[in-house]
């Protein structure tokens, strides 16, 4: 099980390296005000992104990444000796903010970190979106290009084809300070949340009052008001208004489930910033940060990086151009135009890799234009597609996010078409509407279709839901300090109302663990090591994909993915739903040939498929499998035990190579 304080240490680490690189870069490029809080997103983007492209060129080791991470070091803590003088008295974050906010962000890192109950190990229902520490090991172990860690056929390391910036960089972690990947993935996970709420605290300061971030902190505790509406109305009826809950929440729901979109959420803010900075100044410095901020954002989520914040770029460039002086036009646009094209090449391998899984995949467009499900049965199956349209705006948002909504847009707005504010506030601004704008109406009128669920519209709301908490918290600032008392008053109340389900959250985090197999799941480190000390660090070893599926709300192999440090043959439907580039056709039917297997009403050719055909190297079987008590791997011929724990586990290992006819 993963050490705590190992990750706690790789966390500090983590925070220290990425906030020295990124302020080194920011306080040249943006004002003192922003510089230091927007400084580990942006060191995290930049560093990130630079050294993913110079791996995938020369390869990956950890030697190299501690000779990367040495010179950038070296280079930023020389550069941060040089002054740079900023006319005027600049108001600050206060350190008691970043304190508050390292404490915050561990309700979503907690959630990652196992509980161990007596003679049980228990897990928290977010882990099951963390099952991707997978492929934190598989680049730790082998390398780049990462082998797809959750199937292959033949014998071969397969094709990863997935946004795994943010899972790199918790390999660099593993690497430098050997960590196990789970330890990487808790200590990155606050990493980003941290990184995120700095963000909104830097920004929502740039725009309002000296209490802005300690509002920007409270509206990011909160939740859903159907939580409270479940309380007031009853569940059944908010059932009947209301479509069934798909994951569509705000910043504190999806920092725990998935951490790699909220740093993409943060890479989206800060390119449309840079952006913004370009119009108003010449800077190359600022034009190679931009072009490895959008990479970051488009290799850790294509769904923000490249869906969301392209829609916003296609807005913000012609607006930039009309308000820039007319002297500057050109040199804005082919300015933008070369970060364009630059990024395009940086991140070609992540572009082709995700073509090519589309076609494998046979299944058509993975994005279509639809609607986003609002509402639930009470209203008629006929009429109910197209009052969703509309009650998206109206009845989700509000529901979704009752504390920043309506009062970040209110404030988005007043800002928006405010003359009091400089040139750079404006432009910055604008194109934050831009932003905000993109993301909700990419999430109202978009839906992916690689996954069973919209992946495309839970996340591509996130560059708004946290652009809503800046303004929200500004303009509660400035709000108080004007003694405008009704807009601060009913901001507070939408606060008080999002606060009961941010508080629900936090716990489902932290304390209240599900029933599962707790005692099952603690005996498993034991016989993950032994499977490694039978295997190679390339072999692919094959379990029951339904291993202990009830540790998580949908049936994940959770037990192999974050403690074997070994790839999978098959790792169970969910997970290569999405990170396999199967037809459905083929991944139910091979889905099925391992659950056969396993529970021990297979046949002989079935073992000879896992053997063979998908280069089950080693197979673990268990207790609590079918096929223990009619075992057909032993009487097989295929493959031969090499250790065996008593009433717990067995390991196989095939005595023939496994691509042998």
């Amino acid at each position: 099980m993963p050490s705590i304080l190992s990750a706690t240490a790789a966390a500090a680490a983590a925070l220290l390296f990425w906030t020295v690189l990124g302020l080194a870069i920011g306080r040249r490029i943006l004002p003192s005000a922003l510089a230091l809080p927007l400084a580990p997103a942006l060191g995290w983007a930049v560093h990130s992104a630079a050294s993913l492209a110079l791996f995938l060129c020369f390869g990956f080791s950890p030697l190299a990444a501690a000779g990367v991470a040495v010179v950038a070091a070296i280079a930023s803590v020389a550069s941060l000796f040089r002054k740079i003088e900023e006319p005027g008295r600049v108001a600050s974050v206060p350190s008691w903010a970043y304190m508050a906010a390292a404490v915050l962000a561990l309700a979503p890192a907690t959630a990652v970190v196992p509980e161990r109950l007596g003679e049980s190990v228990v897990v928290a229902s977010p882990i099951y979106d963390h099952a991707k520490i997978a492929i934190i090991d598989v680049i730790a172990r082998l390398g780049l290009p990462p082998a797809n860690p959750f199937f292959g056929e033949f014998n071969e390391a397969g094709r990863l084809a997935y946004y795994y910036l943010w899972y790199f960089s918790a390999a660099q972690l593993a690497a430098l300070l050997h960590l196990t990947g789970w330890e990487a993935d808790i200590a990155l996970t606050w990493f980003s949340a941290f990184s995120s709420l700095s963000l909104m605290m830097g920004l929502a300061l740039w725009f309002g009052r000296n209490t802005a971030p300690l509002w920007a902190l409270l509206f990011a505790v909160t939740g859903s008001l159907r939580f409270l509406l479940g309380a007031v109305l009853g569940v059944q009826r908010t059932d009947g208004l209301l479509a069934y809950p798909t994951g569509f929440a705000g910043w504190l729901f999806q920092s725990a489930w998935v951490p790699q979109h909220i740093v993409s959420a943060s890479c989206a803010v800060m390119a449309v910033l840079l952006i913004s900075r370009l119009a108003v100044q010449r800077s190359a410095l600022a034009f190679v940060t931009l072009v490895l901020v959008v990479v970051a954002g488009f290799e850790s989520s294509t769904w923000i990086g490249g869906i969301t914040f392209l829609l916003a770029a296609a807005v913000t460039a012609p607006v930039l151009l009309l308000r820039v002086a007319a002297a500057e036009r050109w040199r804005l646009a082919l300015a933008l135009a070369g970060a364009a094209a630059l990024s395009v090449v940086l991140a070609a391998p992540f572009v082709l890799d995700q073509i090519a899984d589309v076609a494998a995949r046979a299944g058509g467009s993975p994005i279509v234009m639809g609607h986003f499900p609002v509402l639930g049965d009470w209203f008629p199956d006929r009429v109910r597609p197209l009052l969703d349209y509309p009650a998206y705006w109206l009845i989700l948002l509000p529901v979704e996010m009752p504390a920043t909504y309506v009062a970040g847009l209110v404030a988005l707005t007043i800002f928006l078409a405010s003359r009091k504010l400089d040139l750079q506030r404006q432009l910055d601004v604008a194109v934050l509407a831009a932003l905000t704008a993109a993301g909700l109406c990419a999430s109202w009128l978009l839906v992916s279709t690689i996954a069973d669920n919209n992946d495309l519209a839970l996340r591509a709301v996130l560059p708004a839901a946290v652009i809503l908490i800046v303004f929200a918290a500004a303009g509660l600032s400035v709000w108080i300090a004007n003694g405008a008392r009704i807009a601060a008053g009913a901001t507070l109340c939408g606060l008080l109302l999002g606060l009961p389900d941010g508080v629900r959250i936090i716990a489902g985090n932290t304390i209240d663990r599900p029933p599962q197999p707790g005692p099952a799941f603690a005996q498993t480190p034991a016989m993950w090591e032994a499977v490694r000390r039978h295997s190679q660090p390339g072999e692919r070893v094959g379990n029951n994909p339904l291993f202990l599926a009830d540790m998580t709300p949908w049936p994940v192999n959770l037990s192999w993915a974050v403690l074997s440090n070994r790839s999978s043959c098959f790792a169970g439907h969910e997970l290569t739903l999405a990170y396999a580039p199967l037809p459905p056709e083929q991944r139910e039917e091979i889905s099925a040939l391992f659950v056969r297997a396993f529970a021990g009403t297979g046949s002989t050719k079935d073992v000879r498929d896992l053997a063979r055909r998908f280069g089950c190297t080693v197979i673990v079987l268990t207790a609590r499998d079918g096929a223990w008590q009619r075992d057909l791997f032993a009487a097989s011929g295929i493959y031969q035990l090499v250790e065996t724990s008593p009433e717990r586990w067995r390991i196989y290992r095939s005595i023939t190579p496994a691509n042998a006819p």
